[in-house]
Formats: structure tokens, sequence, C-alpha cells
């Protein structure tokens, strides 16, 4: 069992049940979530919207590989709406986005896919929530 740490981010939509839909769907397609944070209301980050993020972080329990686990949340964020996929530093406003920070002790680096996440010790609204469930 490998155990897995997910930021989940929502702006679009109603994000309290959306958030609750994708912890649902990982912990049904996925493994099993045993740790959430406290959802956490936040300002866009590195792009200008009216609507607010709703942010949180969850452990994930999960036998899927790196590669399996980015395919089933790339999935799951189609399923609940994610028509673009932030590209280059641009983002946009999204029902979700679900992003691996770190899975075990693994570091990869590959042209999909970099763990632990590059940048998740710049934002606060990753690291708040993630040092609760750590």
């Amino acid at each position: 069992m490998h155990v897995v740490y997910l930021s989940l981010g929502s702006n679009l939509g109603d994000r309290h049940a959306t958030m609750r839909r994708a912890i649902g769907m990982l912990n049904a397609e996925a493994g099993t979530v045993d740790r959430q944070s406290s959802p956490l209301e936040t300002e866009p980050w590195g792009f200008e919207s009216a609507n607010k993020f709703l942010n949180m972080c969850v452990r994930l329990l999960t036998t899927l590989t790196p590669e399996q686990l980015l395919l089933k949340t790339q999935d799951i964020e189609k399923r609940l709406g994610r028509t673009v996929k932030s590209v280059d530093g641009q983002y946009h406003d999204r029902p979700i986005d679900i992003d691996m920070l770190m899975y075990d002790d693994v570091n990869i680096s590959t042209p999909a896919l970099t763990l632990p996440h590059p940048h998740m010790h710049e934002r606060d609204f990753v690291m708040i929530p993630l040092r609760e469930i750590l």
C-alpha cells in the first residue's frame, strides 16, 4: 500500500459538493482516503478571478502506481466538469483540480509528472491543509 498526499481545489459551482464528490470518487476508484483536512477558502493564485477557491488536502492509501493515479485523478477531474488543464503557468477557473503532492518517498521527474510537487512549498493554500494531515 502506498501513501499519497493530494491537494484538491475548486472555485466554480457548488465547491463543497464538488469536493465531497471528488473524495468519494477517489475512495471508490483509487484507494482509501483515510485523512482529510478542513476546507480552506483562498483567493485565486496565479490568475485574476472573482471566484474564491475552496482548498483541502487528503491522504490516500492506494495500490495504484503514480502514473495510474495521475490518469485516475485526471479522469475524475473531467467527470466533475473540468475541461481545461493548466499549462505553462496559465491558470483558469475550474470546478475541480486534483494535484498529487507526494507519493511515498518517490522522486519522479517526467514531462507528465513531477514528485514531490515542485511548487507546493510556495503555496499556502497547499501547505496549510497539508500540515493539518501530516
